[in-house]
C-alpha cells in the first residue's frame, strides 16, 4: 500500500469509527438508509455529503464506469472517486462503489471480464476506504446488458452476468476478503420477450436463470456477499405498499417473493440464498415542481411519470424505510438521489431542489431514516 493509500485508509476509518458507522460495528440486524449520488465527484464534495448527511443518509453509491480495455479506473477518475470517498467518511457516510458498463461494450469475452475484474479491483486496491463494491448494473436491461437472448430465445445474459459476477468476486476479495460484493442491481421489470423491441428480463426469470447458470457452473464458492434490486414502482403514484402477485415483477413489498426466488435459485449450493443480505440498491419517487422552483429545472416531465406532492413523498419515503427495515434480511434502503436532476425527463426523486435547497419532505424523510438506522423497528 502507498503512503497516500495509507493516509487515505487512515483517514476514512477514523471518520467512520467516529460516526459509528464503520463495517467493523455491523451485526446481521444492521440497516442503512443511503443514496446513489454521483455530485461529490464533480460538485464541492464536503457539501455535496453533508446535504447526505442532513437527509439521515448514511451511505451513498459512487459510479464507476467501465470501458475495454480498461483494467483501473484514469487518473482524473480515481481522483474525483478519492475526493468523494474522503468527503463521505468525514460526514459519517459510507462510501461504495457501483462498477458497470453499458450494453455497448459488455464484457462477455474472457478478455473483458477479466480487464472488468481487474477494473474493479483496483479501486479498494487504491482507495481503501470503500469496502462494498456493486459488480454490474441492471443486467437484465439491454441499456446496460447485450445480448439478452439467444438465437433460441434462450436468456443468455444471465449466464455471461454470473461468469462476469464469479471472476469480480474473486479479484475483489484478492484484495481483501473484508471487501463486499453485491451483486445483481436487477431492474424491478422486464418483458421476458425475445421478439419484444425492447430486449429484457424479469427480475424473476434472471434470479431463476442465474442460479441454474450457478448450478451449472460447478462453482464451489459464492459470487456475492449481498443481493441487490432497484424496486422502483411503474411510476410515482404507486406506494411502497403495492405488492406484485400475480407477476414476474418485485416492488419493495415483495419482500417474500424475492427471497423465495433466491432460495429456490441458490439453496443447497456454495452460494446462499434464502438468507442472503438484500440490499434496495435504487428506490424513488418523483415529485411535482412548484411554480417557485420551475427557474431551476429544464425539459418537459414525461406524462408517464405521475409525481407526487412533497407530503405524499415524505409519507411514503417513510412507508418505504419502515417496510425495508421490517425485513430480516434486507441491510439496505438507497434511494435515487440526494438532489433532483435538474433535467424534468430525468429524475426529481431528491429531497432536494437541484439548487440543493431542501424540500418539504426532507425533515420526515431525515427522522424516519435516523431513527430506523437506530434501531430496527418493532415489525409484530
Amino acid at each position: 500500500m502507498t503512503t497516500r493509500a495509507a493516509l487515505i485508509a487512515v483517514v476514512v476509518a477514523l471518520a467512520l469509527i467516529a460516526a459509528g458507522c464503520g463495517r467493523s460495528s455491523e451485526t446481521p440486524d444492521t440497516f442503512v438508509v443511503g443514496a446513489v449520488e454521483d455530485a461529490a465527484k464533480s460538485g464541492p464534495a464536503d457539501a455535496k455529503m453533508l446535504l447526505a448527511r442532513q437527509a439521515g443518509y448514511r451511505a451513498i453509491v459512487l459510479s464507476a464506469v467501465w470501458k475495454p480495455p480498461l483494467e483501473a479506473p484514469p487518473a482524473a477518475e480515481l481522483a474525483a472517486l478519492e475526493k468523494a470517498v474522503i468527503a463521505a467518511a468525514t460526514n459519517g457516510i459510507r462510501p461504495i462503489v457501483a462498477v458497470y458498463s453499458f450494453s455497448s461494450v459488455t464484457p462477455t469475452t474472457p478478455s473483458a471480464r477479466a480487464q472488468f475484474a481487474a477494473y474493479a479491483a483496483s479501486i479498494p486496491r487504491s482507495l481503501p476506504g470503500v469496502r462494498d463494491v456493486i459488480v454490474g448494473n441492471e443486467p437484465n436491461l439491454n441499456l446496460f446488458w447485450l445480448p439478452q437472448f439467444g438465437p433460441d430465445g434462450s436468456n443468455v445474459a444471465a449466464a455471461a452476468y454470473l461468469a462476469l459476477l464469479a471472476q469480480s468476486y474473486d479479484a475483489l476479495k484478492d484484495v481483501s476478503p473484508d471487501i463486499n460484493v453485491i451483486g445483481g442491481s436487477l431492474a424491478a421489470r422486464g418483458s421476458d420477450d425475445p421478439a419484444a423491441s425492447r430486449p429484457t428480463h424479469s427480475p424473476s426469470r434472471f434470479i431463476q436463470d442465474l442460479g441454474a447458470a450457478y448450478r451449472a457452473s460447478g462453482r464451489d464458492k459464492p459470487v456475492m456477499d449481498m443481493f441487490s434490486i432497484h424496486p422502483y414502482p411503474e411510476n410515482s403514484s404507486i406506494p411502497p405498499t403495492f405488492q406484485h402477485p400475480e407477476t414476474t415483477s418485485i416492488g419493495l413489498a415483495d419482500y417474500d417473493k424475492l427471497v423465495a426466488l433466491l432460495g429456490a435459485a441458490f439453496d443447497g449450493t456454495d452460494q446462499p440464498g434464502s438468507a442472503l443480505p438484500i440490499v434496495y440498491g435504487e428506490y424513488g419517487l418523483q415529485t411535482a415542481v412548484p411554480q417557485q422552483k420551475a427557474g431551476t429545472y429544464t425539459g418537459t416531465e414525461q406524462a408517464t411519470t405521475k409525481p407526487i406532492d412533497e407530503e405524499a413523498q415524505a409519507t411514503r419515503y417513510a412507508d418505504a424505510i419502515a417496510i425495508a427495515a421490517c425485513h430480516p434480511t434486507v441491510r439496505m434502503l438507497l434511494f435515487f438521489h440526494v438532489s433532483d436532476e435538474p433535467q424534468l425527463e430525468r429524475l426529481q426523486t431528491g429531497v432536494f431542489y437541484p439548487d440543493d435547497t431542501p424540500k418539504s419532505s426532507l425533515e420526515p424523510i431525515a427522522q424516519a431514516a435516523l431513527a430506523a438506522q437506530a434501531q430496527r423497528p418493532d415489525c409484530s
